[in-house]
């Protein structure tokens, strides 16, 4: 993979998560909504660009890969916005000094399912593009998403203190 490109997407992924969950003061003439829209607009086309460079697809598989690139980056979006309310919800227990075992309850359930729908778009997608394309384009795409998911995680779990 391109390491200067995709150390700048996952930057930006790493921290476009977090920043949807904060109020941001916004440029004159923008609402702080309108600055996350394009912020994530350009993390999309950022990395769109990753994968195509490294997925190195004809244009005929292109043509098979890119609406289903696009489903499961659909996919993904809601995914990220139940991780933002979890990581919002945990940061309003936390800073209010306020983490009980009853916030834990409500919590961790919700950040398995979130893991479970992960698991469970990546298999369907797995499935898709294998049989659209091969398994091998599969994989490589999968890897691709992994790779970025992975230093993200990483980039929230360094940031995100431990329940006390």
């Amino acid at each position: 993979m391109n390491v200067p490109r995709i150390a700048v997407l996952v930057l930006a992924l790493a921290f476009a998560l977090p920043l949807a969950a904060q109020e941001k003061k916004a440029a004159p003439g923008q609402s702080a909504n309108t600055n996350m829209q394009i912020l994530a607009e350009k993390i999309k086309a950022d990395k769109k660009l990753v994968v195509a460079a490294n997925m190195k697809l004809s244009d005929a598989d292109g043509k098979k890969f890119w609406p289903l690139y696009d489903g499961y980056q659909k996919g993904l979006e809601d995914i990220n916005k139940r991780t933002a309310k979890l990581i919002t919800d945990y940061a309003d227990a936390y800073n209010k000094d306020a983490v009980t075992d009853e916030v834990a309850k409500k919590l961790m359930p919700e950040m398995l399912a979130i893991e479970e729908s992960l698991v469970k778009l990546r298999r369907t997608y797995a499935d898709k593009i294998s049989h659209a394309l091969s398994p091998k384009v599969a994989a490589r795409y999968l890897q691709i998403e992994n790779k970025i998911r992975a230093v993200v995680n990483y980039s929230l779990a360094d940031g995100i203190p431990l329940v006390p």
